[in-house]
């Protein structure tokens, strides 16, 4: 099997092991891949298992232009219910950079996290990129 399209997109972060706390908390991506034992030199894959897609996690000790709003990573969530839980779980630890809003279809519910790099990440609920897509449910 060959990958084709897009297949991943690639965060430098200083910390690899904090950011995998992080994006297992508030994304549930986990690691399908990692590799190198030296601090600045290892590598993870995380994914949700759903589509043919990673995040690749490159620790590095500096980061330089983290992904800042408007540039962001976006997770669904499967309920408003989880979106809302986990904004609160990100405004307790101070790493909710915009309160949820709801822009109604096809942009749905969305609201902006800071990782511990900088990069913003953006939880949603009823975006409707899968029915855009022609993929029902993806």
């Amino acid at each position: 099997m060959v990958d084709i399209g897009l297949t991943h997109v690639a965060l430098p972060v200083t910390d690899l092991e904090r950011s995998l706390a992080f994006y297992a908390a508030y994304t549930g991506l986990r690691v399908i891949h990692q590799r190198g034992e030296a601090p600045g030199s290892r590598v993870a894959w995380i994914c949700d298992g759903t589509r043919p897609f990673v995040v690749v996690l490159i620790e590095t000790a500096v980061v330089e232009g983290p992904l800042r709003p408007l540039g962001h990573l976006g997770v669904g969530c499967a309920t408003p219910e989880r979106l809302q839980e986990l904004c609160e779980r990100a405004r307790q630890e101070g790493v909710l950079l915009q309160e949820p809003r709801d822009d109604g279809p096809p942009v749905g519910t969305w609201a902006f996290l800071r990782d511990p790099d900088g990069h913003t990440l953006e939880l949603s609920f009823g975006q409707e990129i899968g029915l855009r897509t022609g993929e029902a449910g993806a």
